[in-house]
C-alpha cells in the first residue's frame, strides 16, 4: 500500500510538479512579495498598492476646530457629515464598532469631573486601537480633535464631542 502512487486529480496528470511547492515555497511564501521579474502585480504605471481595493485616495481628513465646534451647531453638523461620507468612501468600519466607541465617549462624560479627563485619555487610545486594528483612516480627524479637547480638560467641549460623535453614529445607521 505504501508504494502505490497518489491518485491526482482530474486534469492533472499530465502537469509537471511545481518547482518550491513544497511546504518551504521560497521567497514568495503564500504569495508574497516581489514577483522574480519585478513585478509587484498592479496596473502598470500606477503606484498604487494592491490594498486601495479600488477606492479613492485621501491626503487625510481635514482637521476639526474646537473653537468653531464649541461655538457653532451647524459647523459640528458638516463635520458629522463629512466623516461619515469620509467613512463609506474610505473604510469598512461596522454600526456595532462606532457605537461602542460612541458609548464610551458617554461614560466619559458622565464621569466625576476629577477622573473626567483621565476617562477621555482611555477613550482616546480605544479610538487610536480600533482606528488601526480596523484600518478606519477617516476617524483620524476625530483622534486629533480628542486630543485637543482632552489637553483643554473643559466640561463644554467633552459635551460638543459627544455631540458630534453622537450625530457620526446617527447618520451613519
Amino acid at each position: 500500500m505504501a508504494d502505490e502512487p497518489k491518485e491526482q486529480p482530474k486534469g492533472r496528470e499530465n502537469r509537471p510538479p511545481r518547482e518550491g511547492g513544497g511546504p518551504n515555497r521560497g521567497p514568495r511564501e503564500g504569495g508574497r512579495g516581489p514577483r522574480p521579474d519585478g513585478d509587484r502585480g498592479g496596473p502598470r504605471g500606477d503606484d498604487r498598492r494592491g490594498d486601495d481595493r479600488g477606492r479613492p485616495r485621501f491626503e487625510g481628513p481635514p482637521d476639526i476646530e474646537l473653537e468653531k465646534l464649541v461655538a457653532d451647531s451647524l459647523y459640528l453638523d458638516n463635520q458629522a457629515h463629512a466623516i461619515v461620507s469620509r467613512m463609506r468612501d474610505m473604510d469598512s468600519g461596522t454600526r456595532s464598532q462606532l457605537r461602542r466607541l460612541y458609548n464610551a465617549v458617554r461614560r466619559a462624560v458622565r464621569a466625576p469631573e476629577n477622573e473626567r479627563q483621565h476617562e477621555f485619555v482611555m477613550v482616546r487610545a480605544r479610538l487610536a486601537y480600533t482606528i488601526a486594528r480596523h484600518s478606519l483612516r477617516s476617524l483620524d480627524s476625530l483622534e486629533k480633535l480628542l486630543l485637543q479637547v482632552t489637553r483643554r480638560n473643559d466640561a463644554r467641549g467633552y459635551e460638543r464631542f459627544r455631540d458630534l460623535f453622537e450625530a457620526i453614529v446617527a447618520y451613519n445607521e
